[in-house]
């Protein structure tokens, strides 16, 4: 089990990839059209919208690969295929057996869907094949993010005070759990550096090539969405952990 120190680096890490991931989002137009049932295109599923589908065959792919067998790797469907290589996984440190249980995937997509109108430019471009690839990509990347800190920052704060949040889960007193969990000041420095970091990866953009997204779309995405959702992640987890 990693150390709270290893984890916050790790999530550190993951914060550059979801902006790089908003950034490629948002060469692109709305396209509010990709979204809508029905509007797919594709024959054999006439009530699905394109993301929708592009999300669900990149996932069958995924799970073929063993993609899911990773806990922070949750998939955003159900029923996919089993894994078709041999996989060994290493030991989490994690003491809950059904990482599901903790599966906010469909807070994240929903979150990621009210996020694109702030993000993007208003309009159809026509690219509606490259919106929704990146568009799997963000929420995947959102995703691991928000799955990774709920799982390894709780089981890590449990073990730094175990009889504090083996009382609490014996009470199954979800509200003491959150509020017991939260860090406030954590929770600024996370903005402060996210902030730090859309402003240098967009002063690295040519202008002539690139559009340039409101970095206070992504600040208010994270404080309202990324960080609420992984503390809910926490609280999840701690709920399903032993207590003893």
């Amino acid at each position: 089990m990693h150390s709270l120190q290893q984890i916050a680096a790790q999530l550190e890490s993951l914060e550059e990839t979801i902006i790089f991931k908003l950034i490629d989002r948002a060469q692109f137009k709305q396209n509010s059209t990709v979204y809508k049932a029905g509007k797919s295109g594709f024959a054999e599923n006439p009530d699905a919208s394109l993301f929708h589908l592009r999300l669900l065959y990149h996932e069958r792919m995924d799970a073929q690969f063993g993609r899911f067998c990773v806990p922070e790797e949750r998939p955003f469907n159900s029923d996919l295929p089993q894994p078709r290589r041999s996989i060994t996984m290493r030991d989490t440190g994690l003491q809950i057996d059904n990482y599901d249980a903790v599966n906010l995937t469909h807070e994240i997509g929903e979150s990621y869907l009210k996020l694109l109108p702030r993000m993007c430019r208003r309009g159809d471009d026509g690219h509606y094949g490259s919106s929704v690839e990146h568009d799997v990509y963000a929420v995947q990347a959102i995703a691991r993010r928000i799955h990774y800190g709920a799982l390894y920052v709780a089981e890590s704060k449990y073990r730094g005070d175990q009889d504090t949040y083996a009382q609490m889960i014996r009470r199954n007193d979800r509200c003491e759990l959150m509020q017991h969990l939260t860090r406030k000041e954590i929770e600024e420095r996370i903005i402060d550096r996210v902030r730090e970091k859309v402003a240098y990866a967009q002063g690295r953009i040519n202008e002539d090539l690139r559009i340039k997204i409101d970095p206070e779309s992504v600040l208010t995405y994270y404080r309202d969405y990324i960080i609420p959702l992984t503390k809910e992640g926490e609280v999840r987890y701690l709920l399903q952990r032993p207590s003893s």
